[in-house]
């Protein structure tokens, strides 16, 4: 489906990409982009998108065809154990790409690893303490080599409406966990958005950014916070020794940093909606007052 005008096409279309698809078809850009199961696909076509499956398993059926008259590219699409699902099934297809006027990548801010909670920013050594970091690092520099005007966005923890320690507090799902010394950034999903776009308006092809708040607090404070906010007794606090947790959740505990945020201050000229995580959660429970749905974008 080929557009006019500046044509966004997302590899997956998920909580983040959703957010700046948001922003930029106010703008007048068409938004394409795929999703990994079929179930996502009319609401996503109800709204307008063009949307394509596609993952691991199933690349796109007619890449040309999806990508005619792209100008923009984002992928929020992870990389697996096999790597970048994106770059190992069209690679090729990306390097035969025209008119690209911007591609960006979100990468984490995991690619530094484990600092004992003193500050990184995106000129710091990549050193990633897990697999899960090794894994994105092989993505950012496999993206960088596509020869697209590319763009990396190392994205702290991500929240917001439907996402974020209320959801869990009233679920009875939260924990307060409590390691000394553990620091953690986080970042809303609207303000992603706003970096995103305020780059796609400066593009500086090669540049990374880490997109985190002005803010890293310990994960307990910011469950509390919540509950206070909420009207809700906070859940004990354990310690990290005694907790019970997945491997998986174990193993985002084993790094603690500061992420600086002055380049995208600095460069971009953004200045977030949510330098906090109060000033986040306030809004999402605002939100969630005048219309009723928290799930909301």
């Amino acid at each position: 489906m080929k557009s006019n005008g500046p044509r966004l096409f997302c590899f997956g279309l998920g909580y983040s990409a959703l957010a700046l698809a948001g922003r930029l078809r106010a703008r007048g850009f068409a938004i394409a982009g795929t999703v990994r199961t079929p179930d996502k696909v009319p609401a996503l076509q109800a709204r307008g998108f063009d949307v394509h499956l596609f993952d691991r398993g199933r690349p796109l059926a007619d890449f040309a065809g999806a990508l005619a008259g792209a100008s923009h590219i984002l992928s929020s699409v992870p990389p697996d154990g096999g790597g970048d699902p994106v770059i190992d099934l069209h690679g090729d297809d990306l390097l035969l790409l025209g008119g690209i006027e911007w591609a960006g990548y979100l990468s984490t801010t995991g690619v530094y690893g484990d600092r004992g909670g003193n500050w990184v920013d995106e000129d710091s050594p990549l050193d990633p303490g897990t697999d899960r970091g090794a894994r994105r690092v092989a993505a950012e520099a496999a993206w960088a080599g596509t020869g697209l005007p590319e763009h990396l966005f190392r994205l702290a923890g991500i929240y917001g409406p439907g996402r974020n320690p209320m959801v869990g507090l009233r679920a009875g799902t939260a924990r307060c966990v409590v390691k000394p010394g553990q620091i953690f950034s986080r970042i809303h999903v609207d303000d992603i958005a706003a970096v995103l776009e305020a780059s796609i308006d400066r593009p500086a092809p090669g540049r990374a950014y880490n997109v985190c708040d002005d803010e890293p607090a310990p994960p307990w404070e910011v469950i509390e916070y919540a509950a206070a906010l909420i009207g809700m007794d906070p859940p004990p606090r354990v310690p990290f020794e005694a907790a019970e947790l997945s491997p998986m959740g174990r193993s985002f505990w084993t790094e603690s940093k500061r992420v600086s945020n002055q380049r995208l201050h600095r460069e971009l000229g953004v200045r977030l909606a949510y330098p906090t995580y109060r000033e986040g959660l306030a809004a999402i429970l605002a939100r969630e007052a005048g219309d009723g749905d928290p799930g909301s974008l």
